[in-house]
């Protein structure tokens, strides 16, 4: 489940990229796909997955410069997530509080990414006004993601695929 889930974020990093001229990056929907590979996986393994699939999107995909960086932020963004919402569930969130607790894990877990990659990109390009610039595109790819994670978890829920899920909200 760990490859399947870690091959799934690198071809959605990978494939529907959106260049981002003024970076020269791009922005995708893997992070759609780190968000919900936490559900499934639990923080530990959704960190493995999430770190080495979008590193991976790096390498084969000409941005090498950022792989190393990218694992370790990636990894720390669904740590963060997964953290975040077991520690909800050992606190007993339950119903819409928790979904509200699950939701707001992925901010969190999105606003380490966005600071995560301004501090790599500040490192990489000496200084720390270049990167600002890809910070609006950083949060919409979150966004983007956590709207769309949220979506495909809520309706899995009410499927038997339900069972599956490493987080389950009740």
């Amino acid at each position: 489940m760990t490859a399947m889930i870690m091959c799934m974020i690198m071809v959605m990093t990978f494939l529907p990229r959106i260049p981002v001229p003024a970076t020269q990056g791009y922005v995708h929907l893997g992070d759609c796909m780190i968000f919900f590979g936490v559900l499934v996986l639990g923080w530990k393994l959704g960190a493995v997955a999430a770190g080495f699939g979008s590193m991976l999107a790096d390498i084969i995909g000409g941005y090498g410069a950022y792989a190393p960086f990218t694992l370790v932020v990636k990894a720390v963004m669904a740590a963060v997530v997964g953290l975040f919402i077991q520690r909800a569930i050992e606190h007993g969130f339950t119903g819409m509080k928790m979904k509200i607790m699950e939701i707001t894990g992925m901010v969190i877990g999105g606003g380490a990414m966005v600071a995560g990659y301004y501090l790599t990109e500040s490192l990489m390009y000496g200084s720390f006004i270049t990167p600002l610039a890809a910070v609006p595109m950083n949060i919409v790819q979150f966004v983007t993601g956590v709207v769309l994670a949220t979506a495909l978890a809520e309706a899995l829920y009410k499927t038997p695929a339900k069972k599956a899920f490493a987080y389950v909200l009740k």
